[in-house]
């Protein structure tokens, strides 16, 4: 084979200390590592980087549905915000809090009052305020949904509405937007429930109890007033179920022991034999269905009797009145023996002990 002489080639290119043809640019290429010529060193640091691929609806849903279930069991929404800035949300950031909103409204108040908080704490952090009202004008036009499962959903999102105005995670001015526009009663519903809300109350604090504050987000106070409320009101219409239903929506079964409480020291207040059979009832009833427990039920006895000193001074009467009210408790099968025989004694005649011969002490 014969060899060249290393003349240019037609057209200029190539040739013996030649680059190419005239005017040709080459673009750049990537060293190659196999040359004898390469140097690792001269390449610059190398950066390796993990890209997260944007979710799509039905992973998004996938991923974000049990992060909220789990909320409303630890209440934490620092928690979530890690969980969800660890997900390539992309353009469908708006579908999160519409997620949590349609979840929440299928369950408790306590449900509610917890998605409101974390509305109010994902906004500035992983939500902008336009995100959070794209999510609820999304929720206004699925309305004739939502009612399907939840008939009293407008009223409901009317109320998560002005509660987002009133934490700053909505524009003030997002209801002047739909004035005159909204030709869907529903959507005409929950924007009405919100503009009444915010006009009527202006005070922040007081759409904070805009869900009742269920459960254990209740200040202890606030319980003690509830639970005071709901016995006087039984003690007036006598309906047992009522009670029972009220004290149920306050969430706070580990709280019950302070009803116990309560009714007991009612009754030591209260004049005349209808109180007392009339909370021997009821405390029987909550016993039986199991709202309270026998810890709960002891632990309210027990702190009346550690306390019938203090209540005496008010209440002159009051060690007979307890006195009747737990025999006629461990009658119904409210409490235990142990519990009644606890039951401190004053100016009752009884016997001390067979050793003492059968004397009666005073």
């Amino acid at each position: 084979m014969g060899k060249g002489r290393g003349l240019p080639k037609k057209g200029g290119a190539g040739g013996k200390g030649v680059w190419g043809a005239p005017g040709v640019v080459y673009s750049y290429q990537e060293p190659d590592a196999r040359d004898p010529n390469y140097d690792e060193s001269a390449q610059g640091d190398t950066v390796y980087a993990t890209v997260t691929p944007e979710l799509e609806e039905a992973e998004l849903e996938k991923n974000v549905q049990p992060m909220v279930l789990e909320y409303f069991e630890h209440g934490d929404t620092s928690e979530v915000m890690a969980l969800l800035q660890g997900l390539n949300l992309g353009e469908r950031r708006g579908a999160v809090p519409a997620l949590a909103v349609v979840l929440a409204l299928e369950g408790k108040a306590s449900h509610r009052e917890l998605t409101s908080r974390l509305l109010a704490d994902l906004v500035g952090r992983v939500l902008t305020p336009d995100d959070l009202a794209a999510a609820f004008d999304r929720m206004l036009r699925d309305l004739p949904d939502l009612i399907l499962d939840t008939p009293e959903a407008p009223q409901m999102l009317g109320q998560f509405i002005a509660r987002a105005v009133a934490d700053h995670a909505l524009p003030l001015d997002f209801l002047e937007h739909y004035k005159g526009r909204v030709d869907c009663e529903h959507a005409r519903a929950a924007l009405d429930r919100a503009a009444v809300l915010l006009r009527i109350k202006r005070d922040v604090n007081h759409l904070d109890n805009v869900w009742g504050v269920g459960g254990g987000q209740r200040p202890v106070k606030h319980l003690i007033k509830e639970m005071s409320l709901l016995l006087r009101e039984y003690l007036l219409s006598g309906e047992v179920s009522e009670a029972e239903r009220c004290l149920r929506q306050l969430e706070v079964p580990h709280f019950h022991h302070e009803l116990v409480y309560e009714a007991v020291v009612l009754v030591l207040e209260s004049t005349g034999e209808t109180p007392v059979a009339m909370m021997v009832r009821l405390l029987k009833v909550l016993w039986e269905t199991g709202l309270v427990t026998l810890d709960q039920m002891n632990r309210g006895f027990q702190r009346v009797y550690e306390e019938l000193g203090d209540i005496s001074l008010d209440v002159p009467l009051a060690h007979g009145l307890l006195e009747k009210l737990v025999d006629l408790c461990f009658e119904e099968g409210v409490i235990t023996k142990q519990l009644r025989d606890a039951c401190p004694a004053r100016g009752r005649k009884r016997f001390v002990s067979e050793g003492d011969g059968g004397r009666i002490k005073e």
